[in-house]
């Protein structure tokens, strides 16, 4: 997940600089994904196949192809005027053609994911990319692969859009209860650790919010504080109610992909 964090990190800003999401930066999101600079799949021999071993799919092979196919894609993504259309809708018809492009070696699916949550970014939907799709994918996956394949056969782009759309609906509403739950919980953690410490800090509020765990590392660290004193204020941890810990548990996925520099710390 952390290598996830950081590809959409690397997305989230170039959208926001250059108002864009083009091709090189898809090649360089997932070459974060993956640690390597391996790009465009140069090597014939990709094949998409079932639980069984059988070939379902099999995408462009020659790597010009490919090149041109995503050269289109980004037209696509970035000129209204070529597809002028509700911008969830376009976010699924971009999905699925990223996919039967299937343009790297490996992650494909966490690229395609990362393209979508930007693309809506792009079109100021969402302030941050917070919209976690991969969720409701994995837990509908046979839907999922079924449908990219009859679009394939059948041009059944409607069924496609409608999963899409219903994928979208689903995470918006986890979403804001998620979001809810983490807000309650950290006040909550807030009015425990002010009343039972000395040492309260909003710093230390957030820090304990932005890791899934903490560690008196962690503390050391980016409060820039003592060992003994990240160790009194771990403790504080465990004053966190149950609710904090499950709320924290359920986010922990969405907030490891939101970018540090979009999170926006409490106020008093």
């Amino acid at each position: 997940m952390l290598r996830y964090r950081q590809a959409l990190r690397v997305g989230f800003d170039q959208v926001n600089q250059s108002g864009l999401l083009t091709a090189n930066h898809i090649i360089q999101i997932q070459a974060e994904l993956e640690q390597n600079n391996a790009g465009i799949r140069k090597l014939p021999g990709t094949a998409l196949k079932d639980g069984a071993g059988q070939t379902v799919y099999t995408p462009p092979q020659d790597p010009n192809d490919i090149i041109a196919l995503m050269r289109d894609l980004e037209r696509f993504i970035n000129d209204d005027e070529l597809f002028a259309a509700d911008p969830l809708i376009k976010m699924a018809l971009i999905h699925h053609q990223f996919e039967s492009i299937h343009p790297f070696y490996d992650s494909n699916g966490r690229t395609g994911r990362i393209i979508n949550v930007l693309y809506l970014v792009k079109e100021g939907l969402l302030d941050i990319p917070v919209l976690y799709l991969s969720r409701y994918i994995v837990r509908t996956k046979p839907d999922y692969y079924r449908l990219l394949q009859t679009v394939r056969e059948h041009d059944t782009w409607e069924d496609w859009v409608l999963y899409m759309l219903a994928a979208i609906e689903s995470t918006a509403s986890d979403t804001l209860e998620t979001i809810h739950a983490i807000k309650a919980a950290l006040m909550d953690a807030k009015h425990r650790i002010r009343a039972q410490y000395k040492f309260y800090s909003q710093d230390l509020i957030n820090n304990l919010f932005t890791h899934p765990y903490t560690k008196i590392e962690f503390i050391e660290r980016d409060l820039n504080v003592s060992r003994l004193t990240a160790t009194d204020c771990q403790s504080s941890r465990h004053t966190t109610p149950p609710l904090a810990s499950s709320a924290a548990g359920e986010c922990c996925e969405q907030r490891r992909t939101v970018p540090h520099a979009a999170r926006r710390p409490e106020r008093h």
